[in-house]
């Protein structure tokens, strides 16, 4: 039976989850309930059991959760059911510190800004320029900011960033 706070923790994964990836809130907090709920590995009976969900439902943020890699489903042999349990390592190692998204953007942006080359004053085209200007920016610092990371989490580990699982 889960507790309140793995409830309340599990509702707000949910809702940031579907504000940053527009996913189903249901993807969210099964997300959110595998990262704290003991034991780490539930069937989907127990999912929807705590979840207060349909199994439909569960099924359906797992198939989610499992191709992007933040779900997996494994069974004990004897088992008859799958287990699924978060892989919150993942959450970590797959950021996406590629400059490219970036650089595409601003190259983008900067069309638009091509489009308004007579602007009437509205002030569209310096926000493109400016939005664009940002978009070089990240894309100039991901790859520094990848190095800087990986050095501060190798301290948080007491290892080498080659030897941290994930990087």
């Amino acid at each position: 039976m889960p507790t309140d706070e793995q409830m309340t923790f599990a509702d707000h994964v949910g809702r940031f989850y579907v504000r940053e990836t527009n996913a189903p809130p249901v993807a969210g907090r099964l997300l959110g309930y595998l990262g704290v709920c003991q034991p780490a590995a539930q069937s989907v009976n127990e999912l929807a059991d705590a979840l207060l969900a349909s199994r439909s439902a569960i099924t359906q943020a797992v198939v989610l959760l499992e191709g992007r890699g933040l779900v997996e489903r494994s069974r004990a042999r004897g088992d008859r059911v799958d287990r699924v349990s978060a892989r919150l390592d993942r959450l970590i190692a797959g950021q996406d510190y590629d400059p490219t998204s970036y650089i595409e953007t601003a190259a983008l942006l900067r069309r638009g800004v091509a489009l308004l080359a007579d602007d009437d004053g509205s002030g569209r085209r310096e926000a493109l320029e400016e939005f664009a200007s940002l978009y070089d920016f990240l894309a100039e610092r991901m790859p520094r900011l990848k190095e800087e990371w990986l050095a501060h989490r190798a301290t948080l580990h007491g290892s080498s960033s080659e030897e941290v699982p994930g990087t």
